[in-house]
């Protein structure tokens, strides 16, 4: 297993997108992901975006961090937005989505964001326990759904480079 940095409109990225929107319309029913996602929101050093890919060079999982910073849809200044954590069906169990996430992080924290948060639903109950079993907390909610019943906003402390996270 392999994790690499691509565009967002990477092919492979864009395939993997196109999966994670036809599960969360599947679950939800609305669509899929309505948030705004730009190939630049994740341009180092201001994001990133990562592919994993399996022996055979299969992409089978991804994830991105954004910068977000006080924007009055609930941001602080030095968040790194979390966004499109997904691993297709045939692997998940494997720990790959906490890799891709460990990944995330010390990318965030060595580009000096200070706090990771993320948005999810409650009807990704697994997502939910990936998150707050990996040291996240219940925080405000933030960006395009924080009105929404549905929504789950989380929060975690970014080690500053060279320290460990708690």
């Amino acid at each position: 297993m392999s994790i690499r940095r691509v565009s967002f409109d990477h092919p492979d990225a864009v395939k993997l997108n196109d999966e994670v929107q036809a599960e969360y319309h599947e679950r939800y029913g609305d669509g899929g992901d309505a948030t705004v996602l730009e190939p630049a929101d994740f341009h180092p050093p201001r994001g990133v975006y990562f592919i994993a890919y399996d022996e055979q060079e299969r992409p089978v999982a991804t994830g991105g961090w954004r910068s977000q910073d006080e924007n009055g849809e609930g941001n602080q200044d030095g968040d790194a937005e979390l966004k499109r954590m997904f691993v297709i069906r045939e692997m998940r169990g494997r720990g790959l989505a906490r890799r891709i996430l460990t990944a995330l992080e010390e990318d965030a924290a060595a580009a000096g964001r200070r706090r990771m948060v993320l948005e999810t639903g409650t009807e990704q109950p697994e997502a939910i326990a990936l998150y707050t079993t990996s040291g996240y907390e219940p925080c405000t909610k933030f960006g395009y759904y924080r009105f929404h019943e549905s929504s789950r906003c989380y929060a975690k402390p970014l080690a500053p480079l060279g320290t460990p996270n708690s």
